[in-house]
């Protein structure tokens, strides 16, 4: 007998997120190598929204979210990793809707 599948729904303003994986090491705008090693504490983090709670009000899935990597909780997946964390402590979203956007593309 195998086990019944369940699909996972987030509650409230909670936002599921896939973070993209960091590509180690950056360069500068000077052109100076970063090598992965060196660790920033203030470095936020892009990622894709998988789910999103019923009361979450901006974000919606597939939106790309910028956010700090400190502010969420961890849970595996069928093997993949995924944040969760509240909508509101999110810092910015990259989407196609222009309403409110900064004029700065990805």
């Amino acid at each position: 007998m195998s086990d019944p599948k369940f699909e996972v729904q987030m509650l409230h303003d909670r936002v599921m997120i896939k973070a993209e994986k960091d590509g180690g090491e950056r360069r500068s705008t000077g052109g100076i190598v970063i090598p992965a090693t060196v660790e920033q504490s203030n470095r936020l983090l892009w990622g894709e929204v998988c789910g999103v709670g019923p009361h979450a009000r901006t974000v919606k899935t597939g939106d790309r979210v910028l956010f700090h990597p400190e502010d969420q909780f961890e849970v595996e997946i069928q093997g993949e990793n995924y944040l969760i964390m509240r909508e509101r402590d999110l810092h910015a979203i990259a989407s196609e809707r222009p309403e409110h956007g900064t004029g700065l593309y990805l």
